[in-house]
């Protein structure tokens, strides 16, 4: 892996190897993929403006999150099928999370029961989860969690149904034979299919309903529209993530980077507000700090990385990153992630 440099120089690799099936699953996005683009297109408009003479001799990363300390603000977001991509899915992408000191948020679409990820992670677990339409394999699914040790529940809200995934479509997407869903009910019983699910009654009070159940932090993801973040924090919840799916639910929504100033204007420090989306640079976390998000998810490229090295895959693009941040502050003049603030960017809107 000596001559991956980069977070991208693992994308072509990794797409190359894929086979077609696997390919649309991971790179695909809705529609015409215009959402998909402008998640990374946008970094590109957001510009930063460096200061010299700062002592950068030591640059510090650190965080605590809803209770976790962690190393540097990098997550690795939830993600489906992950035995389409590697023989071993989660527990080998859990296995590259504790080499490089992430904190992973394990998928509802895993092909992987959570107990036997998180008796191979040794770092901290979040469980992502759609509120299906059987309450009590919820609730049951809430309490396997909690067994398991994870320390957040991430529900994502922005998929009642699923956006139209045209490259999967055309290869007429399938798991590999032998793959399991041990989370998804409602696809397990043929109520969805694995092109047409989502959960399209879910709606807010399902949220205060999960937090009634569970001691653990409840996380939206999908957040796009600053009244929907308005009503999270007055829902109570523990934090929020603007998320548009990585460009596979809605098209032609705006790139997450363009939609998080307006989430924090109105959510201020509230409750911490996270992003992902597009991101494949240092630069790329440090603008997403700048503009007042706590950390970011990557998914995407830790997939790359599993695709290409499987666990050592996925802890050298974790590396890549937390090293191009380093370098980014520096190159700023901010030795913390409490320096970071809109100061950063050229034009800080």
């Amino acid at each position: 892996m000596d001559d991956l440099v980069s977070v991208t120089d693992f994308e072509a690799l990794a797409e190359a190897r894929f086979s077609d099936m696997t390919r649309a699953l991971v790179q695909g996005g809705a529609g015409d993929e215009d959402t998909l683009r402008w998640n990374r297109e946008a970094f590109g408009d957001v510009r930063l403006r460096p200061k010299v003479l700062v002592d950068v001799s030591k640059i510090d990363t650190r965080l605590r999150l809803l209770g976790v300390d962690l190393p540097f603000p990098v997550l690795l977001a939830p993600t489906a099928f992950q035995k389409m991509i590697h023989p071993l899915g989660e527990e080998e992408t859990a296995r590259g999370a504790t080499n490089s000191g992430a904190l992973l948020v394990v998928s509802s679409a895993t092909n992987t029961r959570v107990d036997r990820i998180a008796r191979v992670a040794r770092g901290p677990l979040w469980f992502q989860m759609y509120v299906q339409s059987d309450r009590s394999f919820v609730a049951d699914l809430v309490r396997e969690v909690e067994e398991a040790g994870c320390r957040a529940l991430v529900v994502t809200v922005d998929a009642p149904v699923v956006g139209s995934r045209y490259r999967q479509m055309r290869v007429k997407f399938q798991l590999k034979p032998g793959l399991e869903t041990p989370y998804m009910l409602d696809l397990n019983r043929g109520t969805h299919s694995l092109l047409r699910g989502g959960n399209s009654r879910m709606t807010w009070p399902d949220i205060e309903w999960l937090q009634s159940i569970t001691k653990l932090p409840v996380i939206l993801k999908g957040i796009l529209h600053p009244d929907d973040a308005e009503r999270a924090v007055k829902a109570n919840v523990a934090a929020i993530i603007v998320s548009n799916h990585a460009g596979r639910s809605l098209d032609t929504v705006p790139a997450t980077i363009s939609a998080l100033p307006q989430v924090m204007e109105r959510v201020g420090d509230r409750i911490p507000v996270l992003m992902d989306g597009g991101i494949r640079r240092g630069t790329d976390v440090l603008k997403a700090l700048a503009y007042g998000a706590k950390a970011v998810l990557i998914g995407r490229p830790y997939l790359h990385g599993l695709g290409v090295a499987g666990a050592a895959g996925v802890a050298r693009v974790v590396a890549i990153l937390r090293d191009e941040l380093e370098q980014a502050m520096a190159l700023t003049g901010r030795t913390s992630l409490a320096s970071i603030d809109r100061t950063v960017l050229w034009d800080p809107m």
